[in-house]
């Protein structure tokens, strides 16, 4: 949909929604286009400025309010894991796959894995899912490390 400011041949300005600029093209030569005030169907587009975004500065705060939401129920699914899940460190892969196969106790479980790791046990069908890091949880280096969750019941 298209919106174009009109003008007629009495200088009366309006709105009008057209499909595509070939639709309002069609309609003017058919004279489907009238002027709401006076009726007339003499209609050609009016000189128009380009939208411009109003109100930056609030736009700005409403988008970080959305990264501050998004990152406030990122934390509350981290510390579901933490207090729900048993934490297995980097034994994490080879703990899923136990679990996966029904060599141990089916519980939820979370740990550090690297990306091939995680890619093997989603290509053997264990469920897994990405955990937020913690602040805390980061290697040697400083850079945060992959952690995982497992459960039979994560869909």
């Amino acid at each position: 949909m298209i919106k174009y400011r009109l003008v007629c041949d009495l200088d009366h300005e309006f709105e009008g929604w057209f499909r595509d600029s070939a639709d309002f093209d069609v309609q003017s030569d058919e004279g489907l286009v009238e002027c709401p005030a006076c009726g007339s169907a003499e209609v050609r587009k009016a000189v128009m400025a380009p939208a411009i975004a109003k109100g930056s500065a609030s736009r700005r705060e409403r988008l970080a309010a959305v990264h501050q939401d998004m990152a406030k129920a990122v934390e509350r699914a981290r510390k579901y894991v933490e207090k729900n899940f048993d934490y297995v460190g980097d034994k994490f892969p080879e703990e899923a796959r136990k679990i996966h196969y029904g060599e141990t106790k089916e519980r939820g479980i979370y740990g550090e894995a690297s990306g091939k790791e995680v890619k093997e046990l989603m290509d053997e069908g264990v469920k897994v899912a990405p955990v937020p890091a913690s602040p805390k949880k980061t290697d040697k280096a400083g850079a945060a490390k992959i952690q995982s969750a497992s459960s039979k019941k994560l869909n």
